[in-house]
Formats: C-alpha cells, structure tokens, sequence
C-alpha cells in the first residue's frame, strides 16, 4: 500500500509540475476578479491531473479485479463532469450547458451503481427506490457544485479532500472494504501531489476541473461505500461537516435576503474568516483542526455506532451553523 500511494503521490508531484510550466501556453490562467482571494493572475487546471491520474489507476485496479467493470463505469460518470469543468475553466460555460451535463453523469453513475441503498432516519427507513434514486442523482450534481463553491481559497479544497479520504480509508480498512480503501488511498495521494503546489500562497489552483470533479467523486465514494455496508449517509455529513454547513446556510441566507443566490459571491463564512484574519493559511488550518479535533472523533462514532448515526450528525453539525453565523455566512463582510 506504501509503494502505491507513493507512486501516485510521485506522479502526481511530476505531472502537475510540467502543467504549471505550460498553464500559460494552455490558456490555462486564472485572472482575479472583484470577488476573487488572488491579487494577481496564477496557473490553474491542476485538478486536469487529479482526474486524468486518478481514472487511470482506477482503470489498472479494474483490469486486476479490484474493482468490477460497474463502479468502474460508475467511476467514469466523473469524466464529463471533469470535462466540463475544463471547459469552464478555458471559456466561461453557461448553467445551460453545464447542469445537463451533470445531470448525465449524474444519471449514469447511479445506474452503474445499482441504484442508492435504503437510508435509515429515526423510527423510519426510507426504501423506496425511486425517490432514493432521486435523491442520489440530486445529491450528486449538489456535492459537485458544493465542493466548487467551497475552491475560494489557496489549499481548502485539497486539505479538505486529504482529510475526507484519510478517515474514509481508515474505516475501509477496518471494514475490510478493499476497493473503497484503494480508491480512496488514490484520491488522496494524487491530492496531496497537488498540495505542494498549492499550498498558501498557491503556486497552482485546482480550477473547476479540479473541485467538480473531487466533489462528484466524493459523492461516488459515498453511495458505494452505503451499498458496501461500511459507512452511513450520516458519517459522510459528518466527514464533509464544514463544506456542507458553510455552502448550505450561505445559500439559505442569501436567499431568504432576496439575493441571487445562484450568481457567484465571495460571502461564504470561510471566505468572510479569511478577509478579517487576512490570512488564507490560518483558515485552512482552523478548518482542518475543526476536523480533526471535532469531525474525526465523531465520525468515528458514527462508525462504531450507526444506529443513532443521525443523532452524532446532528452533535457535530450543530457548532459549525453557530459557526457560520458567527462569521456571517451569505452577508458580505
């Protein structure tokens, strides 16, 4: 296992190395704008390596049976979705243009999937396989877009994923979950690869590529590991606590103030933080002491106990919405 997130890590390092050199010739630039953190322009597309490195190891653990051919096509739902984020990243795509798309990829990925698994809430188990179906397909075009909107500062999207992927390979390995420790072991070593370059102040942001693509995969991982029986709905809120909170109340609030929610802001708490430390690296490191200290320890929890899962998600959610509204969450700051 050593030797493999190793040799990813490696590749990864190497291979987004020569795309900052050649961003620019890319066109492969992103310009600050008024809402931006960045002051000036910086190479960007760093996730084009995350997702092209990670399809590839995960077509090498297909070919060896690690994988089967289903969540491998299940996998490759996130290959439109990187697409497009490309797209975006070289030309500003249009909602008309990227919501179907991953509505698509969407669509196919709980097909190859089999479907989402019955979710256990108190004193009910929702079953039926249409409105899961539904929620599944919903969950992940939110997830994607949600991880997007959270890629606001330097090393918060890939600290984040690092974290997400090290307690869900923990607990897969514990499970004996093989194929979700091995894909989860990839996305985080190819992540880390990336970190170096991004870390405060970033020599390389990951770009729409990158987060669309990290959110719907998040999302895969989510709904094999509840088909699988070794994680719950409610231990994957818990694990991704600080992005779902922060991106849910700051829409809520925008909302409910009559704003256009659906237009781009710089309103998030974590970017209100960021502006009154006026430090990108101090909010990254408050987010992953959060996790750590908060997050882990609770999803473990969950882990352990998934009978009254709903019950740790909602003890550990609770003090990131107060939070949230401590740093004015959808309110410029």
């Amino acid at each position: 296992m050593l030797f493999f997130f190793l040799s990813i890590f490696g590749s990864s390092l190497a291979l987004i190395m020569m795309l900052e050199k050649f961003a620019s010739r890319l066109n492969l630039i992103d310009y600050p704008i008024a809402r931006s953190a960045h002051k000036s322009p910086t190479p960007s597309g760093g996730g084009l390596v995350i997702a092209v490195l990670f399809v590839f190891v995960a077509y090498l653990l297909n070919l060896n049976e690690y994988i089967t051919n289903d969540v491998f096509y299940a996998l490759l739902g996130a290959a439109p979705v990187a697409a497009i984020g490309l797209f975006d990243d070289l030309s500003d795509v249009g909602l008309r243009f990227r919501l179907p798309t991953q509505f698509f990829a969407a669509c196919w990925t709980i097909y190859y999937l089999g479907g989402v698994p019955p979710i256990d809430f108190p004193l009910l188990q929702l079953s039926n396989s249409l409105i899961l179906s539904f929620l599944g397909i919903f969950s992940l075009v939110w997830l994607l877009n949600l991880y997007n909107f959270m890629d606001g500062i330097d090393a918060i999207a890939a600290t984040e994923v690092l974290f997400v992927n090290l307690m869900v390979s923990f607990f897969a390995i514990h499970d004996g979950d093989e194929a979700l420790a091995l894909l989860s072991a990839t996305l985080f070593a190819a992540n880390a690869g990336f970190l170096v370059w991004n870390w405060p102040p970033a020599k390389l942001f990951m770009g729409d590529v990158g987060s669309s693509f990290i959110g719907f995969m998040l999302g895969i991982f989510a709904l094999f590991s509840m088909h699988n029986g070794t994680l719950t709905v409610w231990t994957w809120f818990i694990l991704l606590g600080v992005f779902v909170v922060d991106s849910t109340v700051t829409l809520l609030v925008r909302f409910m103030s009559g704003e256009k929610w659906y237009e781009g802001h710089s309103c998030h708490a974590y970017q209100n933080a960021t502006r009154k430390w006026r430090s990108h690296e101090r909010v990254v490191l408050s987010i992953l002491l959060i996790n750590l200290i908060w997050l882990a320890p609770l999803s473990w929890l969950s882990f352990l106990y998934p009978e009254i899962g709903f019950y740790i998600c909602l003890v550990a959610l609770a003090p990131l919405v107060y939070l949230c509204n401590k740093f004015k969450a959808g309110t410029p700051d």
